[in-house]
């Protein structure tokens, strides 16, 4: 009776249709998996490009995926139709992250797998590539060391060869070059930056906590590599 029912909402009987107790299994898996990946993605995530929006729409984009594949089914027709629909379609949002790419393409092969009815693929797959994730996120794969980090401030003194700021640099930095000096007037202070190659930067507040007891010495601003190129 519910294939009856299934036939008379759908309108006809397409040849390749899902029976609905498939459909309805494939969305709540997709649900289910779009979301761990979501969790993973929050999780795992690093740096200042987080967005809420972008949390769910892995979600979301895993359950639409598998609609799709439901709605097209063996119908080469129907699977044109939606490409010419989708190609209307603009998205402007600009991804600053390669990794948030990498999670979207996990959730279109999820939603892709799930809707086709691969439910082991989709499974399994979804399960090591959340490993994988975190796997990268504990650690640390790829971080290249030393750190490299931007420093700027303000100094109201001129600067010789010994001064303390100089020495403080030495101490937390295996090298560091000046690439700007702007004097903003007549016994003003000079503002300063410098690029800086960091020995540890678990010990960037230490260094920012000794340059900030310097006399003369204001408008401290560090940045770390990651941060500037998320900017």
């Amino acid at each position: 009776m519910l294939d009856e029912l299934w036939r008379t909402i759908d309108g006809a009987s397409a040849e390749g249709l899902f029976p609905p107790e498939s459909i309805v299994l494939s969305l709540l898996l997709a649900f289910v998996l779009g979301q761990l990946i979501a969790w993973v993605y929050y999780v795992t995530h690093s740096g200042l490009s987080y967005s809420k929006s972008f949390t769910q729409s892995l979600i979301l984009i895993t359950v639409v995926v598998a609609m799709v594949m439901g709605v097209i089914g063996s119908s080469i027709i129907t699977a044109f139709g939606l490409m010419g629909a989708l190609a209307i379609i603009r998205f402007r949002n600009i991804l600053k992250d390669t990794r948030d790419v990498s999670f979207i393409f996990c959730s279109l092969v999820i939603g892709m797998a799930t809707g086709s009815q691969r439910y082991a693929i989709a499974i399994v797959g979804t399960m090591i590539l959340c490993l994988i994730a975190i796997y990268l996120h504990l650690t640390g794969f790829g971080t290249h060391q030393p750190h490299n980090g931007f420093l700027r401030f303000r100094l109201i003194d001129p600067m010789d060869p010994n001064h303390p700021v100089l020495n403080t640099l030495k101490k937390f930095c295996s090298s560091f070059t000046l690439i700007s000096l702007q004097d903003i007037g007549i016994d003003g202070p000079a503002e300063y930056a410098y690029h800086l190659m960091i020995r540890n930067a678990a010990k960037n507040e230490q260094m920012l906590t000794e340059l900030e007891k310097i006399e003369g010495l204001e408008g401290i601003s560090l940045t770390m590599q990651e941060q500037l190129l998320e900017v």
